[in-house]
């Protein structure tokens, strides 16, 4: 069983305590202390992790950085379909498909040539 970890509020890689699913049970206000103090707690039966209990303040950078990640990529996407959606881009396009296997040649010759 490997030890899962999660980030903490400074972005550091922190093991999470494990307990028992009876422990939960027997326990719950040291358990959810835990929860609180750490931040996250993993419950295990028959030593295999089966399930997390997230601090509502862990919970809350989860669903924030979700959220952030997607917006950002939402924002990507959408500066790239505008680019493409240009005069200029809809004419390279069109002159890519009309272009001439010779054509198609000499332009990626030019390409790999700005590369350098």
């Amino acid at each position: 069983m490997t030890a899962l970890t999660m980030r903490s509020p400074t972005g550091e890689s922190v093991p999470m305590k494990s307990f028992p699913a009876s422990a939960l049970r027997n326990s719950t206000a040291d358990v959810l202390e835990n929860v609180l103090i750490s931040g996250a707690v993993v419950i295990t039966r028959h030593e295999k992790d089966k399930a997390v209990i997230l601090s509502i303040e862990a919970f809350r950078r989860l669903a924030e950085a979700r959220y952030d990640e997607l917006a950002a990529l939402r924002a990507k996407f959408g500066g790239l379909l505008a680019k493409m959606q240009t005069p200029a881009a809809r004419k390279g396009l069109r002159d890519a498909f009309e272009a001439s296997p010779a054509e198609m040649g000499k332009a990626a010759a030019k390409a790999a040539k700005r590369r350098g």
